[in-house]
């Protein structure tokens, strides 16, 4: 088999199965596995793969600039943020995450909301100035320009000092092996960070990232509440309900 049709024969697998695994591969394909994890490699230089412990999962489709993910999937984030908008109780604290899936949820909040929203992400905290009975706390630091978020030493000493009912994470891939992950390191650590001053922390996971992964760790599956989604079937879900998380919509469905 040439390296182009090896290559073509693990992109399918990978759409097909949701994820390569080298030893497998090698074994089936009666090749040693330094060849397969050689073709990982070019395939995740492309773009094509996300290179994990063993083997590859799909690359994230949300990894781009914040002005690029505003245009992939928006009628999957109105619907996610439909959803989400139910886990903002009157009165309480809520940590809204950065991206365009929560700014999805800030658009969605009623008008007539009484809560106070945290929050590292100057276009979050805008839109929510048209919300009267919300207060909103801004974490300051060094701005991340591709997410429009702020990030390090001193966002993270700031998101020390919050005490929050539920946090609203997004991330860009969702993957019951690889986890919750992101682009970038420290927007990585940032999250966690959030995440440890929230009582609850629901995952935002709109459909572009259901089953990709990105290179940094967020947080494991297992760490969070629930995950929130659009409603539209996916593979992944079933999978993520089997391992005993909680996937919003589909309980949403069975009421």
């Amino acid at each position: 088999m040439l390296a182009a049709e090896r290559r073509d024969l693990l992109l399918a697998r990978l759409q097909r199965d949701g994820k390569l695994v080298a030893k497998h591969l090698a074994a089936e394909l009666e090749l040693s596995e330094d060849s397969i994890r050689r073709d990982l490699r070019e395939l995740a230089a492309l773009g094509l793969c996300q290179r994990v412990y063993g083997g590859a999962v799909p690359a994230s489709r949300a990894a781009g600039d914040y002005a690029t993910r505003t245009d992939v999937e928006p009628g999957s984030k109105q619907a996610l943020a439909a959803r989400a908008v139910g886990l903002v109780r009157p009165g309480s604290v809520v940590i809204l995450d950065g991206g365009t899936t929560t700014l999805a949820v800030a658009r969605a909040l009623p008008r007539s909301l009484e809560c106070t929203v945290v929050t590292h992400s100057p276009t979050v905290a805008v839109e929510l100035l048209t919300h009267p009975g919300v207060e909103v706390l801004l974490i300051g630091g060094r701005l991340f320009k591709h997410s429009a978020v702020t990030c390090g030493a001193a966002a993270a000493e700031a998101a020390a000092a919050v005490t929050a009912d539920v946090f609203l994470l997004g991330v860009t891939g969702v993957h019951p092996d690889a986890g919750l992950t992101t682009g970038d390191a420290d927007e990585a650590a940032m999250k966690r960070a959030l995440a440890a001053r929230a009582a609850e922390t629901y995952v935002l996971a709109s459909a572009e990232k259901l089953g990709a992964a990105s290179p940094y760790a967020v947080l494991p599956l297992e760490d969070v509440a629930g995950v929130v989604t659009d409603g539209r079937e996916h593979p992944v879900l079933a999978e993520l309900a089997a391992r005993g998380v909680p996937v919003l919509w589909e309980a949403e469905r069975g009421a």
